[in-house]
């Protein structure tokens, strides 16, 4: 979604001026002028330039003692910004659908965080056998039984459902796909100890009802939440989270596609392991 040269940005507009030479004489109908100093003297001066650049560079590139060569020499190698891949591999176990198995790092917990918004925003959420699943995987055993009770009644709320238009079972109408996915974008570590972190998940969910007769059509939406991660059970586990919208970004002008074609995409475009 990063602006193109479709969207009409250029990095050389054209300004819509011209440049007219005039003869070099007086402007006010003198004599043509008299050309400048002898060239000789412009290339005294331009000899003069490129010796003084030749020592300024020299200067420069001039090596000191060998603690300043050596702190120099660090200084000026690139840093990795904070949105570069990690390299990291990401898990190759599952418990049930759910990457499992993250390591005991800063960068295991930001891509356990990733992978657990993928799950806990996934449509699986509004089926009762699935959704506890998903809780007894993400969530510390401590608070995931409170979690479950919550959730279980957030989730077979027959109002809430009936207004994203699903039935009283969490199923979507005859001729419609129930579409509820997150799409991490970054993660950030807000704190980090031995045994817990904050990691905060930076994501766009779609939600909604495809279909010819949907009254509810696929939207996207932008958040970010915030986990609080605690290593148990040789992974990490959620102990609490906090949600806000955006960063939301401007929207492009882009056609909707048919509710035909979100459905086919909904069916055929599977998701993937984060790992940071």
């Amino acid at each position: 979604m990063s602006p193109g040269d479709d969207q009409g940005y250029s990095d050389y507009p054209e300004t819509g001026h011209t440049r007219t030479r005039l003869p070099e004489t007086d402007p006010y109908g003198g004599a043509p002028r008299r050309p400048g100093r002898s060239s000789s003297r412009s290339l005294v001066t331009v000899v003069g330039v490129v010796v003084l650049l030749i020592a300024a560079i020299a200067f420069a590139n001039r090596g000191g003692n060998g603690s300043e060569t050596k702190a120099s020499t660090k200084a000026d190698k690139p840093r990795a910004t904070s949105t570069a891949a990690s390299g990291t591999k990401p898990v190759e176990t599952k418990s049930g659908n759910i990457p499992s198995g993250f390591a005991h790092t800063e960068q295991g917990a930001q891509s356990a965080a990733a992978n657990y918004a993928v799950a806990l925003g996934s449509a699986e959420m509004f089926n009762t056998a699935w959704r506890h699943q998903i809780l007894n995987t993400v969530y510390a055993p401590e608070v995931a039984a409170a979690k479950q009770s919550a959730m279980d009644s957030a989730y077979a709320n027959e109002k809430f459902l009936a207004n994203i238009g699903l039935a009283k079972d969490g199923s979507a109408p005859k001729g419609q796909s129930f579409v509820s996915r997150v799409i991490p974008v970054g993660t950030k570590v807000a704190s980090s100890g031995t045994d817990s972190t904050t990691v905060e998940v930076w994501y766009t969910s779609l939600f909604g009802l495809s279909g010819e007769t949907s009254r509810n059509p696929v939207t996207e939406s932008w958040y970010t939440t915030t986990y609080t991660l605690k290593w148990a059970d040789g992974d990490w586990k959620i102990t609490d989270y906090q949600q806000k919208d955006g960063p939301v970004p401007v929207g492009r002008d882009q056609t909707a596609s048919t509710a035909d074609d979100m459905t086919k995409a909904v069916e055929e475009y599977g998701g993937f392991t984060y790992a940071r």
